[in-house]
Parts: C-alpha cells; sequence; structure tokens
C-alpha cells in the first residue's frame, strides 16, 4: 500500500544576509534539503488534539471531546481515517479504548465515567491514529484527567512525602490522608501498611492510627532493607465493620530528589566564548522550583548570578576561561543549600547562538575559539532552520572570521518551533537551538451573546464570527460551556489548542503549564517562553538518521480505507486457497461484502462502517469443497499503555481540590438514583460457575488467588483491553500477561489463558466482549494440575463465559450446531457511537416549579460547529439552575490551517 503524498512547500532563503552568507549552494547542502524533502513526503507528521468539555470531571459524568486530526501547517489531515482514544489509570491500565471514523480531519466522541469502573484517582488520556504508531508515542496526544469518585462509598486515600535530615541520613516520610464520602474524618482507625519489591517481596511492614485529621505518617525508609527504587507502598485500613485495602502508591516519587539542571545555548560550553545558560529547577513533585544562587569559579570569585524568572527556569551568561572549573551554588526556598558542577567545557568548538527580541528578525551569531578558528579556518558550514520538518531556510558560509552575525527575517518562518542546525560540510551537527516564532496571526474568534447578562433556565444564544486577519473563513469549531462555580481551574495550566499543536505536540518532556505562553499578558512572557525553549529538545526530525539513510520502520499504513477485515482461507491441511470466495455479513445490519482470496490466500474487505462489538460472520460456502476450508482473521493490533508524560499534573487531594464538583455531582446522583422499596419474597441457591467445572483444572487450588464476577465487564467492548486493568499484579508486555513481580526477570513466564477450560493465545481476547464474561479467577500457581509444566507459563487466568440456556436437540441440530472452519463468527472491534450531548429545553411560562433540579456542570457542548465562507454562524441552548459565572470556550482550525480559540465569560443571575 503507498502512502498518499502530499506536496512539501519549502522557503529555502539562499539571499544574501550578511558577507558571512554566500548565495551559492553546495552538493552537501542540497544532500541535507533534497533528503529531508523526501524524509517529509514519504514520511508525513499527523497530529491529534481533543478538545475537551472540561480539565477535570467526577465519577458519573461524561467526558466530551472533539479529536482535531492535523498534517503539515495544520490543516486538517486525510491520511488518516480513523483515530484512537484511550484511557488508562495511573498504574498504566487500560480501562477503555475506542475508535471514531475521521471525516474531513475531525471526529467527536464521549467516554461515560461510570462510578463502577472509575475509581477517584488520576487517568492518563491519550489520542493518536495508525499512522503515528509508527513513531514515538511521546508525540501523541496525552494529558493527565483527575476524576473524583463521590458516589461509591470507598476510602480515598492520597499521599505527600517528606524527606529530613537524620544524622548525615535522609529520612523519608509519607503522610496518607484517608476520606470518605459524606462522613466525617476518619480519625483514630486502626492501618497496617507494607512495603515490597519489584519481585513482591516483602521488605517492611507495620501499623499506625490516623489522628484526628485521618492522617497516618509511614517512615519508608526506618527498617527498609533495600533501596525503596520500584518498591510500593500497600496499606489497609480498618473501618470496625471491615478492613478495606486501598491503592497501592508506588514509591519512586517518595526518593525523587530537587534538582537543578544547566542548558548551555546550542549545547556546550566552549572555551573562550560567551554564552548564554539556561537552567530549570525542579522539586521532588517535578513542578518548577523557584531558586538564586551564583556562579564561582575555583578561586572562589563570583563570576554571575542566577534567580528563576519563571516556573524554576531562568538564564544568565558565562564566559569560561582556561585552567578554571565552575560550580553553581544554589539556595532553595526552604533555605537548603546545595552546590552543583557547571556543564564539561569544550577547549576547542563553535556555538550557535539565536536572539529572539526583534519583532521582525531571528537574529543569529557564530562564534568560534581561537582552536577551533585556526584548526577549521577556511572550511565550509551550512545553517539549516525547519519547521515541521519542512525546511524554510538554508544556507552556507566559510568560515574566515571567527564571528559572524546575521538576521533571518521572521517572515521565512511559521507560527511555532523553527529548528536551528549548525552542520559542517561533511552533513555533521555541530550546534543546535531551537526557537519559538510568534506572528500573532490565530485565526480571530469571537462569541457575542445576545444578552448582557441572564436569569437560569434563560435561553442564551452565541453567535460566532470566524477571521483570518479581516477576511471570513470557513472552519471546523467546537464550543463549551461550563458553570464555573463547580469547575474553577487555572486557565494557565489548561491544554488549548495553541499549547499543543504549537508546542507540546513537538517537544519531548513535560512543560509546565503551558498555556501560560499563549495567553499571558504577562511583559516577559515572551522572554519566558525563549527560556523555555533553551531548556527543552526538539528531536521529531533527527538529521543523522536523515543523512545516514537511517528511517524509520514502517509496520502500520495509514487507515485511509476505514475499518477492515483481513484474513487467510486455507484448506485443511494449511495450504492456502488462490481466489476463494470469500461472504461477510454484520447482524443487525443491511450489510454484504463479498471479495476473493489472492494467489497466497489472503482476503480483505474494507471500507466498513459497523458499532463496536457487532457480530461478523465470514463464510467461505460458495468454494469446491467448501467442507475443507478453515477461515483465520488476522486480529486488530492494540497499542498498550505507556507512561504518562504529564503525570506531574496528578492532582493528590482531590477531594479538596474538586470539592464543588463533587459535591454536585453527588447531588445529581442522589437525584437520578432513588432506590424504591424492595420485598425480597423467596430466595434460592444457584451454584456458580468455576475452574472445578472443568477436568483439566481438577488439580488446581480450591479457592483462586483471585476472581472477578462478570459483571465488572459489563461495559467492556474488548476483553484484550479490559481484562489487564482488572487483574492486580499483571501486566502485559509482547501479547503475553505477566505477574509485575517478575517484571525484572529475562527468563519470566507468561501466564496461561484458557477459556472455558481450553488453552487461548492472550491476543485472541480481542474477538470477545465483556459481556461474554461471567468470572474470571487467577491462580499463582499451578497446585498438582502441572499445568505450568506442560504449557511453559507462569500463572493460570482462567476465563468462564456466560452459559446458555440448554434444551434437548436432534442429531442434525447437532451436526449444524458444531463449528465449521468454512464460516466464521466473532465480534469486532467497530467505532465508538458518539452520543448527542442532551441540553434540556425550557419554556419559563409554562413552568410550575423545580427550579434548583438541573445540576450541570456542563451546560453545553456542541463538537458539530462550522462556519461557511462568511465566516459566521450561532448556537443556542438554555442554562441551568446555578447562577454565577459560566464559561464559553470556542477552539477549531479553518481551511488554510489556521488555529483559533476564543473564551467568553457571563453572568447568570
Amino acid at each position: 500500500m503507498s502512502l498518499k503524498k502530499f506536496a512539501l512547500v519549502m522557503f529555502l532563503a539562499t539571499y544574501l544576509i550578511t558577507p558571512a552568507f554566500a548565495q551559492r549552494d553546495t552538493i552537501s547542502l542540497n544532500t541535507i534539503i533534497t533528503k529531508t524533502a523526501k524524509y517529509i513526503n514519504s514520511y508525513p507528521i499527523e497530529k491529534v488534539y481533543l478538545h475537551l468539555d472540561k480539565p477535570y470531571y467526577s465519577a458519573g459524568d461524561t467526558i466530551w471531546f472533539k479529536a482535531y486530526v492535523t498534517i503539515d501547517k495544520h490543516q486538517l489531515s486525510g491520511l488518516s481515517n480513523i483515530v484512537y482514544v484511550d484511557i488508562a489509570t495511573n498504574q498504566d491500565s487500560l480501562v477503555k479504548q475506542i475508535k471514531l471514523p475521521v471525516v474531513n480531519g475531525v471526529a467527536n466522541g464521549n467516554i461515560i465515567l461510570s462510578p463502577a469502573a472509575y475509581k477517584q484517582g488520576n487517568y492518563h488520556l491519550r489520542a493518536y491514529t495508525g499512522w503515528m504508531r509508527n513513531f514515538d508515542n511521546d508525540y501523541f496526544y496525552h494529558k493527565n484527567i483527575a476524576i473524583g469518585n463521590i458516589i461509591q462509598n470507598n476510602v480515598n486515600a492520597y499521599i505527600t512525602y517528606n524527606t529530613t535530615d537524620a544524622g548525615g541520613k535522609p529520612k523519608i516520610s509519607a503522610a496518607i490522608t484517608y476520606r470518605q464520602p459524606g462522613e466525617p474524618q476518619l480519625a483514630n482507625k486502626k492501618v497496617s501498611w507494607s512495603i515490597t519489591n519489584p519481585a513482591g517481596d516483602e521488605i517492611s511492614k507495620g501499623k499506625g492510627t490516623t489522628d484526628q485529621n485521618g492522617v497516618v505518617t509511614v517512615v519508608l525508609n526506618e527498617n527498609a532493607t533495600a533501596s525503596l527504587k520500584n518498591t510500593t507502598l500497600t496499606t489497609s485500613i480498618d473501618l470496625g465493620n471491615r478492613k478495606e485495602s486501598l491503592n497501592k502508591f508506588p514509591l519512586n516519587a517518595a526518593i525523587a530528589q530537587r534538582d537543578v539542571q544547566f542548558f548551555p545555548e546550542g549545547g556546550e560550553l566552549t572555551l573562550g566564548v560567551r554564552s548564554k545558560v539556561a537552567f530549570k529547577a525542579i522539586g521532588a513533585n517535578g513542578l518548577g522550583l523557584n531558586i538564586k544562587g551564583t556562579i564561582t569559579d575555583n578561586t572562589g570569585t563570583v563570576v554571575a548570578e542566577l534567580a528563576s524568572q519563571h516556573l524554576g527556569m531562568g538564564v544568565f551568561a558565562l564566559l569560561p576561561e582556561d585552567g578554571k572549573t565552575y560550580k553553581a551554588n544554589i539556595t532553595f526556598p526552604d533555605g537548603v543549600k546545595t552546590t552543583y558542577d557547571m556543564p564539561r567545557i569544550k577547549p576547542a568548538g563553535i556555538c550557535l547562538a539565536v536572539y529572539n527580541n526583534d519583532p521582525d528578525n531571528l537574529n543569529i551569531k557564530l562564534t568560534a575559539n581561537d582552536p577551533y578558528f585556526k584548526a577549521n579556518q577556511g572550511r565550509i558550514y551550512y545553517l539549516v532552520a525547519q519547521n515541521g520538518g519542512a525546511i524554510y531556510f538554508a544556507a552556507q558560509t566559510k568560515l574566515e572570521n571567527q564571528s559572524y552575525s546575521a538576521a533571518i527575517p521572521k517572515s521565512k518562518f511559521p507560527t511555532g518551533i523553527v529548528q536551528l542546525t549548525l552542520f559542517t560540510e561533511r552533513g555533521v551537527a555541530l550546534s543546535e537551538r531551537i526557537a519559538f516564532i510568534k506572528h500573532n496571526d490565530m485565526m480571530n474568534l469571537t462569541l457575542t451573546p445576545d444578552k448582557k447578562a441572564y436569569g437560569v433556565r434563560q435561553k442564551v444564544k452565541l453567535s460566532i464570527l470566524a477571521k483570518n486577519s479581516t477576511a471570513p473563513v470557513a472552519g471546523e469549531f467546537s464550543v463549551s460551556v461550563v458553570d464555573e462555580s463547580k469547575v474553577p481551574s487555572d486557565e494557565n495550566a489548561e491544554t488549548s489548542i495553541f499549547s499543543n499543536l504549537l508546542l507540546t505536540s513537538d517537544i519531548k518532556g513535560y512543560i509546565e503549564k503551558p498555556n501560560y505562553y499563549f495567553i499571558s499578558k504577562d511583559a516577559d512572557v515572551d522572554a519566558n517562553l525563549d527560556i523555555l525553549m533553551l531548556t527543552q529538545g526538539y528531536r521529531r526530525i533527527s538529521y543523522r538518521n536523515i543523512i545516514t539513510d537511517k528511517l524509520p520502520q514502517i509496520y502500520l499504513y495509514p487507515e485511509q480505507d476505514g475499518l477492515e477485515v483481513m484474513g487467510t482461507l486455507r484448506n485443511n491441511t494449511g495450504m492456502p486457497i488462490s481466489k476463494g470466495n470469500l461472504r461477510l455479513q454484520i447482524a443487525g445490519k443491511n450489510l454484504n461484502a463479498e471479495t476473493v482470496t489472492d494467489m497466497v490466500g489472503n482476503f480483505k474487505f474494507s471500507k466498513l462502517n459497523f458499532p463496536d462489538s457487532s457480530q461478523i460472520t465470514l463464510s467461505a460456502r460458495n468454494n469446491p469443497n467448501s467442507r475443507n476450508l478453515t477461515i483465520a482473521v488476522t486480529g486488530d493490533t492494540y497499542q498498550p499503555a505507556t507512561k504518562n508524560p504529564y503525570m506531574q499534573d496528578e492532582v493528590t487531594d482531590i477531594d479538596s481540590s474538586f470539592k464543588t464538583l463533587l459535591t454536585n455531582s453527588k447531588r445529581q446522583y442522589d437525584n437520578l438514583h432513588i432506590l424504591k422499596e424492595v420485598v425480597i419474597k423467596s430466595t434460592s441457591l444457584v451454584k456458580k460457575p468455576s475452574h472445578t467445572d472443568y477436568g483439566i483444572f481438577s488439580g488446581l487450588p480450591v479457592m483462586a488467588d483471585q476472581q472477578i464476577a462478570g459483571a465488572r465487564f459489563k461495559d467492556c467492548n474488548n476483553l484484550l483491553v479490559c481484562l489487564p486493568s482488572m487483574l492486580l499484579g499483571v501486566m502485559v508486555e509482547d501479547n503475553n500477561l505477566y505477574f509485575m513481580k517478575n517484571a525484572s526477570n529475562s527468563n519470566r513466564l507468561p501466564l496461561q489463558v484458557f477459556v472455558n477450560g481450553r488453552p487461548m493465545d492472550f491476543a485472541t481476547l480481542t474477538s470477545m466482549s465483556g459481556n461474554d464474561v461471567e468470572t474470571v479467577e487467577v491462580f499463582k500457581t499451578d497446585g498438582l494440575s502441572n499445568i505450568n509444566r506442560n504449557y511453559q507459563s507462569d500463572g493460570i487466568v482462567s476465563i468462564i463465559t456466560r452459559k446458555i440456556e440448554s434444551s434437548k436437540i436432534t442429531y442434525a441440530q447437532l451436526q449444524e450446531m458444531l463449528p465449521k472452519g468454512n464460516l466464521l463468527t466473532y465480534n469486532a472491534q467497530g467505532y465508538s457511537v458518539a452520543r448527542e450531548f442532551y441540553s434540556p429545553k425550557y419554556d419559563l411560562l409554562k413552568q410550575g416549579g423545580g427550579f434548583g433540579g438541573d445540576l450541570r456542570s456542563t451546560i453545553y457542548w456542541a463538537p458539530k460547529v462550522k462556519t461557511d465562507k462568511t465566516g459566521i454562524t450561532s448556537i443556542d441552548y438554555f442554562n441551568s439552575d446555578s447562577k454565577g459565572t459560566y464559561r464559553a470556550t470556542i477552539e477549531g482550525i479553518d481551511a488554510d490551517g489556521n488555529l483559533g480559540r476564543y473564551v467568553l465569560r457571563y453572568t447568570v443571575k
């Protein structure tokens, strides 16, 4: 399958900017330009951004979102026609994965946060296309989502760490706070705890009692004989009538140290060259920490002073001198002082410096020190600047002076990150710097209300106008309206279409409060953004790999034909059947399709459209000797859960942080779920299915180590995705299940999966729905069964499906019911059906009361807002019963890839 080609527009500035840069290209420069152009044509960069209705949620809510899939210069993509959205726990277990059809670069969907499935905590939301899976998953859409749960009567716990000095050794303690929805503080409750290493061995344990605020303190390294790295703290609290085991706490955060990192401009400090040095100080929680300090040489002389400017970041200048070394003497906010060695100093080198304070030009300076200049005088160098893989500036120079300066017009570059790289004539990158270009050329979006203020349940009409500069434009938009009294938020910390598509989607690593750089009126915001660029690295495009033709391995092609069903047709000897006839039918849909296998027996049905968990039937009966044929389907691959790169945004005390939303959520839930009197007239005991029903399990222990009722899987569309998140102490790797205690064991064996007593590969569970499951049992040992030896496994997962009521049948009926290789029926993962947001309509003149019952926190959600060439449209909806400030946010993209965002606040009295 060939990739869809996209025209690459490259602006190559090889004009005279100073005598330093000649107007002539060389083969080496042309090679860099040509290979980069070929790379970006063959491997276009796709991005996904999700506009969410609000920044955090409570159980019982629905996450409403619109996906914008972009390519090239933020134009809506035509490359991929399917987008994937999934949500995982903070333990990296997938909870939900959905597919959505992408039409003209956009899709919309929702995730229902059922109280039983989503415990209180932090979750990792991801979005990506199949094509994006070929590349680094750091460039997926990532967001930390905090979800509170006041509906389930569970004990919630959150943990904070404290480190003190104890005789020259750090004493690390954890304060664990326990809370229960609707209950007073859990004071004077007994707590048991233990610390285990990755192998599952207990290295420390103890007991304690909560204080009047429901807090118990645990000293983590008092009795431990091993490092706390990769260990886990498990607690249980005695509530009198029961003990409730709480979430496990990974303790890597407990040993995280505050740190200061230094980033010389261009990559390295060079002897005799004055350079900017950026720094970033972070606390144990990974967030910026404001510091101050001095830089001293080995004689103790202060050569520079430093102080944080924004979120622990700052910059100072340093001129390294021969025979000297340098240290940074740092003072933290709590008065603690620490000394750090400065980065190494190159004895010979050339540096690239960029000055981004001129509104019209990007000023650059190349400086070579004496040893480097003498060794390389007269040699050719190249300067290349690119954005998103497209080269917008390329020039060459001969090293005739030790220092050159030049100005590149910013009009050559689009808004966003520009990567400037200095090469030798052999194509070796010597120095690199990224800078952010701000043109203030975003789409001009406005929301205009039809009134200055509104009443409760009153109709609101918002007029929308979209312009690119002064000209109206057609575009795709989404609008969210929330009640800010219930969902207050820090707008600087939000993820917006600007902060994602222009900044975080191009940079690896965590960026704190990314929206600040786009909405702040701070006079220093652009200077702070430039310091951020000095502390981050741009790694989407590796020139070294491009020049050496080390290209990425492609294993997933763009999904341009929608949903597909693929597989092979063979006879009972295993030989492929060429030109075989296949027929596809989907239950409940008037959909029939036919295809013919290729020369090696492969078949494919493309451009299908069916909802999730649809039952598909494939038939090969219309072939000679069809009784001897077997159909095999190639299952969908899935993207395993990954570490959340935005885990620093995790909210520890959800109960306090989201108190207004959680209280409102509880009121909503109580209004909708009123239990009526239930009279039990009779009871009967029914034997529950278990592993004892199957002979192969006769040697297993009578009691499983873990048992999960099928009801837990009722909302699961794909058992392959849901099962790992339900199993305690189990992880997924290479399409196998393993016990986490064996994570570091290179010789570990997987768990063997059985379905109704029959061994199955873990990957085959993709065809099973959670509704099929009656019970799941997990065994850590195989007892007297020898299953582990026979199947080369280390543990057993037994899945028992729901039974169908039996009745007597004839032999002929039995023959008809027996599975036939030429007929295959299975559940497939189709598109998630997007629900419509419910927006009530009120007629105030006809209402007889009932005010106070409309407690919506998301007042309105419209994912399909479009403007035509006039740039004008409108939306209308009704307010809820809450008074206060409502916040309306519109985001979107026009046909030319211009981004837009606007926030309106209005009052409800």
